[in-house]
């Protein structure tokens, strides 16, 4: 039989809790330092390294955009607010299921690159074909895709990388560049990690990837796509997955 608690075990517990402070969290001057939560600690120091998790809609309200996770890390701490610089984003994994279904052939990639500023980023897009790819083909795909990412990164800032991605253009470039070995139905980046920083603090994006007021929802809808709009199908344009609610771990 389990002992009972006592009352100062329950006190001990309550003054835990008590000690802490709660922290407004925000977003990298890429993303204007909007706030994208709150988190405790007892401690500022506590915070440094901790992470967390918003979808591009939670930042721009762009409903199309709820399938992207961009991904910060506490880097300062400036008395109740909490800075953060961006490590990476990924696709949620319902939006990566839906894609690749049956009779559909994912290849994945990974590519490291350093942008114009100096960030060492590893950028892992993947293709879907609706059929078979034969070995040598795959093995082209890849250098094409390896040489394409690499020269982008020569030519552009973290910003201009990240800004790409949210677009769909750097996926558009992509399979622009492989029509030439194979017609590619869809091509996603799915993933990225910032290795290591470069040179200061990337500048705002916030004018670019936020939606604009006089937008029509399908005009919005119609600019998430990576693939060629001829090919689309019926399951594949449908509405994006709902954002998920904004996660943080601490280490």
């Amino acid at each position: 039989m389990a002992p009972k608690k006592t009352k100062s075990t329950s006190r001990k517990i309550k003054d835990k809790w008590k000690a802490k402070e709660w922290y407004k969290l925000h977003a990298p001057r890429m993303f204007n330092e909007a706030e994208i939560g709150e988190t405790p600690s007892a401690d500022p120091a506590y915070l440094y390294g901790r992470t967390v998790e918003v979808t591009v809609q939670d930042l721009t309200g762009d409903y199309s955009k709820s399938n992207i996770k961009l991904r910060f890390k506490i880097t300062e701490v400036d008395g109740y607010d909490a800075k953060t610089s961006f490590i990476g984003h990924d696709l949620t994994s319902e939006y990566v299921r839906r894609l690749t279904r049956r009779k559909k052939t994912k290849t994945d990639h990974v590519v490291d690159i350093t942008t114009k500023d100096g960030f060492v980023l590893r950028v892992k897009p993947m293709s879907i074909a609706e059929r078979r790819i034969q070995t040598s083909q795959e093995d082209a795909m890849r250098r094409i895709m390896e040489e394409t990412l690499i020269q982008m990164g020569k030519d552009c800032t973290l910003s201009d990388i990240v800004k790409a991605i949210i677009s769909g253009d750097m996926a558009k470039d992509l399979a622009k560049a492989c029509r030439v070995i194979i017609p590619i139905k869809r091509i996603e980046v799915r993933k990225t990690e910032v290795l290591s920083a470069g040179e200061g603090e990337p500048e705002s994006i916030m004018d670019v990837v936020a939606p604009k007021a006089e937008e029509t929802v399908e005009e919005t809808v119609e600019e998430a796509p990576a693939e060629e709009p001829a090919e689309e199908s019926a399951e594949e344009s449908e509405a994006e997955e709902p954002a998920e609610t904004a996660e943080e771990t601490e280490e």
